[in-house]
């Protein structure tokens, strides 16, 4: 008869399997994102899976575009608003961290996460949205993976072709068309900064972009020249 303590190794060992496991799954698709474009994050089959309860035949609006075909004022602006040392850090901002940690103790609820551009792409291609400390370590692993194999540029361009820019609209390609009617490259400064502040709560903001917002995108368009990206030939 197996004893009580045996079983719960045998578990504890079953459970270290499984997550190796997971992280293998995941490396191994980062790996191979490093040179093939992603096709649906895990933002996107969540997204979807919530329109399609209301609406059976609901479709997300994607287009991949390369990074040279991005405009570089949307980069410098996505950069100015949401990492201004994207191109410095290994993937945390731990300056930017801790400022992010005495803002919500200061207000006494999460107001602030601190999240890098390498975070926020962690969580978008594999993760979910909701908060708490396990999905936030497995995103620092992620973030790590990331870090290691992609270089800035990739980082980046993955990020700009994925991230969610408002109800089932994911990417740069379909935030221009939907917002402007134009292709990403022809953004201009004034709609780079419009549509790189709506980032943190796009659904919200495709909704009601209010005029603190108008002021925030005013703010970053200033900020924008000084913006370091990576440049387009790798």
């Amino acid at each position: 008869m197996i004893g009580f303590a045996r079983i719960v190794k045998l578990g504890l060992f079953s459970l270290l399997l499984i997550f190796l496991a997971y992280q293998l799954w995941i490396f191994g698709h980062v790996l191979a994102w490093r040179w093939i474009d992603p096709g649906e994050t895990s933002f996107m089959s969540l997204r979807l899976a919530e329109m399609r309860e209301t609406d059976p035949d609901a479709k997300l609006q994607h287009e991949w575009v390369p990074y040279a075909k991005i405009s570089n004022r949307l980069k410098r602006a996505v950069v100015a608003a949401e990492d201004d040392k994207f191109v410095e850090h290994d993937g945390f901002d731990w300056d930017g961290i801790e400022s992010a940690m005495k803002k919500n103790e200061k207000k006494g609820k999460p107001v602030s996460g601190g999240s890098t551009i390498s975070q926020q792409l962690a969580k978008n291609l594999f993760l979910s949205p909701t908060r708490s400390y396990v999905r936030k370590a497995e995103e620092a692993l992620i973030t790590v993976m990331i870090e290691a194999l992609w270089d800035k540029q990739r980082i980046l361009e993955v990020y700009l072709n994925v991230v969610e820019w408002g109800n089932g609209i994911f990417g740069a390609e379909a935030a221009a068309q939907h917002y402007y009617g134009i292709p990403a490259a022809k953004l201009n400064a004034a709609q780079a900064a419009h549509i790189a502040v709506m980032l943190p709560n796009p659904r919200k903001y495709e909704k009601k972009y209010g005029s603190r917002l108008s002021a925030h995108a005013a703010k970053i368009q200033r900020r924008m020249g000084n913006s370091e990206v990576p440049k387009t030939a790798r």
